[in-house]
């Protein structure tokens, strides 16, 4: 294909080929007074110029420049034109400029030492991650934010509050309900962790002890919620199409939308797809029941990354869940009587054979042992069957665990082409302690953009910018986030389209991104020329987006 190219000699033929549009002409903006009244009186810290410029609406791009002070962009336009001059130019002819990306289901490890810089996020163009999911989540949110702030992070950060977490304090590992007394501590936790600035109440259905709840209890937790503008409930839906005893795929997606159309919040259902062999191409079922919401009024959305394994842990994946009601304790003692064993290894032979067998479960551990060996040739090793292998090594403790190719690839490009459908990594880098782990940690965003819009050409551009910015931050209804606009925070990636790539591989998983020039986080340099600065400009944020400030009067 000739290409045409602008005056600094960079290609325009890969950008023009993805965005599917006429060639782009610059538009000049009007600048805010008080942008211009600040070039008039000083100059402005950062100046990002020519670069093409997609602000996250969806809408086609610009060529336009950038001017960045005090963490917030301060103008967008023609700043020859407007007299802007800055401390600090960068040129971005021949790159993308786009609004830093949000990882609306993260993992993210920003309490260690090891993850506090959120490398493995940053190299991909990420700005904000989404955390305390699964229903995981600690009620103790100001807690953990203020020891953000403190510590400092490498991108954006906000929490939700967990059921999980919630009922393991209350319940423990009980498999029954709750009493009307133990269902108001429950609302009680809930509500501290919203008063505290949560953004609403995760679940993770599908683990335990979640999985031991009615939909009921769920939805008077999440009445809780509901009391505080804009919460959201993040669903871990009990049934993806691979738990047992199954409950149903399209009824744990109608599950998930009642809990939220019940209780008044908005809904998203985390990592959304459809697992297991026999569901490969009926994501447009699932995605059918979220437009049906979404038209009778229920603000419901999705996020998905472009993998087709799973990572979760070997307890979930091969043990039933009423073997382990009680907690580890009373699963041990259940591993020792031989009549229990005989059922217990039936039905973990059927949640393998859901899973597509021992061989697709791949270790992704901290014990060297086992990291990168699947649980067939663990239990090829010691000369047993897989269900006996799962329990002895379950009898050391919990593992993670991998499950390749539970997601079919059909299913993640039909859904990658929705309009409610973000994006996010459902991922963790967890340091050289792993050397096989989950590569969507280092690689989901870059693999979306290198996949389905440079080399399958299935999605434009400004459709998969908007689905990691813009989309995002509607649903969290932040004012000053998501978007490259005048007042907004600093929040920027700039992209080398034509060499974005995700270079962590199932067999060498850590592995930064490749393709991410720059990127500022609130206004500050996180990666500058392909290089990380190592700077911990991240924010803690509150409910709407706001940095965490601590307050005297939370009880922590």
């Amino acid at each position: 294909m000739k290409v045409r190219a602008d005056r600094s000699g960079h290609s325009l033929g890969v950008i023009r080929r993805v965005f599917r549009i006429r060639p782009i002409r610059f538009v000049p903006l009007v600048a805010l007074p008080l942008a211009a009244c600040t070039a008039a009186e000083e100059p402005d810290d950062i100046l990002i110029l020519g670069g093409s410029v997609l602000d996250g609406s969806g809408g086609e791009a610009v060529f336009a420049d950038i001017a960045v002070s005090g963490g917030r962009i301060r103008f967008v336009g023609d700043a020859a034109g407007a007299g802007i001059a800055a401390r600090d130019t960068v040129d971005a002819r021949g790159l993308v400029v786009a609004p830093g990306f949000i990882d609306m289901h993260s993992h993210a490890e920003l309490d260690t030492d090891h993850g506090r810089d959120a490398r493995a996020f940053l190299f991909q163009g990420i700005t904000t991650v989404a955390l305390g999911l699964d229903g995981g989540g600690s009620a103790h949110v100001a807690d953990r934010l203020a020891r953000w702030t403190e510590d400092g992070i490498g991108v954006n950060a906000f929490l939700s509050v967990g059921h999980n977490w919630v009922r393991r304090q209350v319940l423990g590992m009980a498999d029954r309900a709750p009493t009307e007394a133990e269902l108001d501590e429950m609302r009680a936790l809930v509500r501290k962790g919203m008063e505290e600035g949560a953004y609403g109440l995760s679940s993770g259905l599908f683990y335990l002890p979640g999985n031991y709840a009615e939909t009921e209890e769920v939805i008077e937790l999440n009445r809780v919620a509901a009391e505080y503008p804009g919460a959201i409930y993040d669903t871990h839906d009990r049934d993806l199409g691979a738990a047992y005893p199954s409950f149903g795929y399209l009824k744990s997606i109608e599950e998930g939308i009642r809990i939220g159309e019940e209780a008044g919040t908005k809904v998203i259902f985390s990592h959304f797809n459809a697992q297991g062999a026999h569901n490969y191409g009926r994501a447009p079922e699932g995605a059918a029941l979220i437009e049906a919401a979404r038209a009778r009024g229920v603000e419901v959305a999705g996020a998905h990354h472009s993998y087709t394994a799973t990572q979760s842990n070997l307890r979930s994946y091969t043990i039933p869940s009423w073997f382990v009601a009680g907690g580890d304790t009373a699963m041990l003692r259940r591993f020792d009587d031989p009549d229990t064993v005989q059922v217990i290894d039936r039905q973990t032979l059927e949640m393998l054979t859901i899973r597509g067998g021992a061989d697709r479960l791949l270790f992704a551990d901290r014990r060297p042992q086992l990291n990168g060996r699947t649980l067939q040739e663990v239990a090829n090793e010691l000369g047993i069957e897989p269900s006996a292998a799962a329990r002895r090594i379950l009898r050391e403790g919990n593992a993670a665990v991998m499950n390749l190719g539970l997601y079919d690839v059909e299913n993640v490009r039909y859904l990658a082409q929705l309009d409610w459908m973000m994006t996010c990594t459902d991922g963790r880098d967890p340091g050289p302690t792993r050397p096989i782990t989950h590569p969507r940690a280092f690689g989901s965003f870059s693999k979306k953009i290198r996949d389905l819009v440079l080399d399958e050409e299935l999605i434009t551009l400004p459709h998969a910018v908007r689905s990691m910015t813009g989309l995002a931050a509607d649903f969290l209804e932040w004012p000053e986030r998501g978007y490259l606009r005048e007042g907004y925070f600093a929040d920027i990636a700039v992209l080398r389209l034509d060499a974005v790539r995700d270079m962590a591989t199932y067999e060498n998983p850590h592995q930064y991104s490749a393709g991410t020039v720059h990127v500022l986080v609130n206004g500050v340099f996180a990666i500058r020329d392909g290089e990380a600065t190592m700077a911990l400009a991240g924010q803690a944020l509150v409910r709407g987006g706001a940095a965490f400030v601590a307050r005297t009067t939370v009880d922590r």
